[in-house]
């Protein structure tokens, strides 16, 4: 850390005392036109911006690293820097260069941190950006975020490290901040912008202070926070952290949600990346579910949708209230003509939250201004469809009066940025217009003079120029120099010409100058006045642009709907689970091929479909498709079936393929048991299971046992289960639960070749065709021959070893009749005849009967 040295310049010392404040956060520190970076600043910033590194002065005796950009440019670095996961303080000149005695006064107008930046051009507009605060006591882990674009504010407390983990992968934060007590570091370790924070700001007594001051309420019970609660603790840590950032009160931040587990779906973590919800497993957004029904005109609409997604709601009422008006936008035709509309309220969720945050730039008060031009146009047409169509346009407030202001205020295409004015429009304020016919006429007066002196001097080079540094003169080449006028005034000589002053000229300059700088400090003060009216508005435009990106969601629902041949679901108190001729939303829009449907049914004497069937044969398909279906309607959305009927669903689970987590030290088979273990003390009765070849990370014994260890747990717990395996062994579950029905999929063989067929049909299969599914992955016949030897080779072996137990069977006083019908069984068989499953089946059979006996 670089401190304060009698040996450094003035404007150092004012740097190293600036820097000092902010010692883990990059500090761009105006000069003029550039933004410096010093010191270790400057050596980062050069390497991530790709700048170049030079030096200024010394600092003990040291030359100082320095790297600059140009302020006009700005953005374009802050945007990389916040995608690098830094921090940026601007430190703005605040006093004027020219009336300054000694150095300009500079002081930090704002910070800019990856979870609470707002700006457009450093954001992805179609993806929430959200900042977490993480803490925890014995019992508890606190999670709180803001969204400040949104303005959403909410806190959870997880008594357990997967519900923990499934908001955080649900969040995925831009930034998170952790006290420096936490105790379980690795669970958050792999995310990016980590803050650590000291533990005196989750202090009880003074983040229930500051909630109470932001809510500017005496206790914070109307929110559901009843007693001492460690979520107090990460909330007012965050909501103090976001404060310090921005710098201005946050008027956008009106409440505080704390929902409870039985509000939505609850979707851990694995089940969110194994989905493929809104993030593929290569980390893309290609092929996933929220590409397939993202249509949406608005990024703020965008947004909900894939919100909707990670935390399907729970509450039927608002679940039909969409799916009605899917209804009436596809009966009616609509969905295009309002979409069209919709596209000109373009984000007005983060435009909306810069205005609360008092960083609205001039293009943004356009965007309002045509939201909301547009809105009575967007409410006349909906509401000519009268039912839910009509009632919705009616909840959605609309400001004409604002409108009307924006209008008569800000120029059709204003500049980005106040800085050199020409925002305000013409005939807004009078004073404004005098100030700048002044300025637009001193061009024409200066023409005229330049025409009057061609005549009076005879020189007709003569011409009447401006520069920042000298100000308006006349301009005369050498060779006319002797034609001078006496009351030219020499100010500047030039290599070829000479530049006089009038006092005339110097009249005109100062009118001019004064106008220009009257303009262009009551554009600003009538500007800032324009932001301060608007803010009575805030509460409105929130509520505006929060259900115009609902609708916006929904029309997008209606447009999948419409294009792929969607059913409105059915919700049902029973227990019954029905699916008929479901499809994988995903998958059947990316084959070249018709995609086959099948139909799921479970209920409550069906509650656990054992799957069994060939490698490639669609069991994987046919289990995610299942739980995209639930979680689709549960979203609000039409769904891919000829009919599907949902029950309570309380939860999904997925364990479906497994990868080695080296860094954790952890084997594929451990990292499989370490989700089915999750997956066991969480499920009930209501929950949705998918268990996809449980036990292949292991010897086949042991894999094989513990499948059916697992399957049992979940048949006896009742929950909704879709279980495949190629343990075939498993299929007897069905004789011994009368809720567990075998499923299989089909497939027919020619020759070496196989067909799949991808229909699942009843009973098990008899072959997971795991030789052919080689041949076809491109393994050479070579090997395939040698490996159908040694199958035979293993079958021969395995009934070598039922002889064995044949003969130990025989010898014995006591054979029971079970034993005697197998050895019977096995007599009559021979190698050739007898399927590798059958012999298993009977030899294990066999060697327990003979065990027991």
């Amino acid at each position: 850390m670089v401190t304060s040295s009698n040996n450094a310049t003035p404007l150092m010392q004012q740097y190293i005392s600036v820097k000092s404040q902010y010692p883990e956060t990059i500090l761009l520190y105006r000069m003029g036109d550039f933004y410096e970076t010093f010191f270790d600043d400057a050596k980062k910033a050069a390497e991530i911006l790709d700048i170049t590194l030079t030096k200024r002065g010394t600092y003990n005796g040291e030359p100082i690293p320095m790297a600059g950009v140009p302020f006009h440019s700005v953005d374009n670095y802050l945007a990389r820097l916040i995608e690098h996961g830094e921090s940026v303080a601007i430190c703005e000149q605040i006093g004027d260069p020219a009336a300054a005695k000694g150095i300009v006064e500079r002081k930090v107008t704002r910070i800019i941190t990856p979870g609470t930046v707002t700006d457009d051009n450093l954001l992805t507009e179609r993806k929430d950006n959200c900042i977490v605060c993480v803490c925890s006591d014995q019992l508890t882990y606190a999670v709180s975020y803001i969204n400040l674009s949104s303005g959403d504010f909410y806190c959870y407390e997880a008594e357990t490290v997967t519900a923990f983990e499934s908001i955080l992968q649900r969040l995925h934060p831009a930034e998170l901040l952790y006290s420096e007590s936490f105790k379980s570091y690795d669970l958050i370790a792999s995310y990016q912008g980590l803050r650590r924070r000291p533990v005196w700001d989750f202090d009880y007594d003074t983040c229930f202070k500051k909630l109470c001051k932001q809510f500017n309420t005496r206790d914070l019970s109307g929110f559901g926070l009843n007693g001492i609660s460690i979520g107090i603790c990460a909330a007012g840590a965050l909501l103090n952290y976001v404060s310090e950032t921005q710098k201005t009160t946050l008027l956008h931040i009106t409440s505080l949600k704390t929902e409870a587990d039985t509000s939505y779906i609850y979707l851990d973590a694995n089940s969110q990346k194994n989905l493929e919800l809104v993030e593929n497993l290569q980390g893309g957004q290609n092929h996933t579910l929220a590409a397939i029904l993202d249509k949406c005109v608005t990024p703020m609409g965008s947004r909900m949708l894939k919100r909707n997604l990670l935390q399907p709601p729970k509450n039927l009422q608002l679940i039909n209230s969409r799916h009605d008006l899917i209804d009436e936008f596809i009966e009616n035709d609509a969905v295009d003509q309002i979409s069209d509309l919709l596209k000109e309220a373009g984000d007005l969720e983060r435009v909306t939250a810069r205005l609360a945050l008092k960083n609205l730039r001039p293009r943004d008060l356009c965007k309002i201004r045509q939201a909301l031009i547009m809105l009575p146009d967007l409410k006349n047409i909906m509401s000519s469809y009268s039912g839910n169509t009509a009632a919705y346009a009616n909840a959605i407030p609309t400001i004409n009066e604002l409108a009307e202001l924006l209008s008569r205020a800000i120029k059709e295409n204003p500049p980005i940025v106040i800085r050199e004015g020409g925002v305000i429009a013409d005939g807004y304020n009078e004073e404004l217009d005098y100030l700048r016919q002044l300025t637009d006429g001193a061009v024409d007066i200066l023409k005229k003079v330049e025409e009057r002196e061609k005549q009076r001097t005879g020189i007709t080079t003569l011409k009447v120029d401006y520069n920042r540094v000298h100000g308006y003169y006349i301009e005369v080449t050498k060779a006319n120099s002797d034609a001078v006028p006496d009351d030219y005034i020499r100010r500047q000589t030039l290599k070829n010409a000479e530049r006089y002053i009038t006092p005339e000229l110097k009249e005109y300059e100062e009118q001019t100058l004064t106008a220009q700088s009257r303009a262009l400090a009551l554009e600003k003060k009538l500007y800032d006045e324009l932001l301060d009216s608007l803010l009575p508005y805030l509460n409105t435009l929130i509520d505006i642009s929060k259900k115009l990106a609902n609708l916006d969601m929904i029309l997008s629902f209606a447009s999948v709907a419409q294009q792929n041949d969607y059913v409105r679901p059915e919700f049902t108190p029973s227990r019954d689970f029905l699916i008929e001729q479901g499809r994988h939303p995903v998958i059947e829009q990316v084959l070249n091929n018709p995609f086959i449907a099948n139909t799921s049914t479970l209920n409550e004497c069906s509650t656990l479909l054992l799957i069994t069937g060939p490698n490639m044969g669609g069991k994987s398909t046919y289990m995610r498709q299942s739980a995209l279906i639930t979680l689709m309607a549960y979203a609000g959305a039409f769904v891919p079936a000829s009919r599907a009927v949902i029950p309570d669903v309380d939860k999904i689970f997925t364990r479906i393929g497994a990868s080695d987590d080296l860094a954790s030290g952890r084997s594929t088979f451990m990292v499989e048991m370490t989700e089915t273990s999750s997956i066991i003390n969480q499920v009930t009765s209501k929950s949705l299971v998918l268990m996809d070849e449980i036990g292949r990370g292991t010897s086949t014994i042991d894999g094989m046992s513990l499948a059916w260890a697992v399957a049992e747990y979940l048949a006896k717990k009742g929950c909704y289960t879709l279980f495949s395996t190629h343990y075939f062994e498993l299929t007897e579950l069905a004789k011994s639960f009368a809720n567990v029905r075998n499923v299989h999929f089909g497939a027919q063989k020619s020759g070496d070749s196989i067909i799949f067929l991808h229909n699942v049909e009843d009973g098990s299969a008899t072959s997971s065709y795991g030789l052919e599914v080689a041949a076809l992955a491109g393994i050479p016949n070579t090997i395939i021959s040698l490996a159908r030897k040694r199958m035979k080779s293993f079958t021969t072996e395995h009934l070598s070893t039922g002889n064995q137990n044949i003969a130990e069977a025989s010898s014995s006083p006591e054979v029971p009749a079970e034993v005697e019908d197998i050895i019977s069984t096995l007599k009559s068989l021979h190698p050739d005849t007898l399927s590798a499953r059958d012999a298993l089946n009977l030899i294990y059979t066999l060697t327990d009967k003979v065990k027991e006996i």
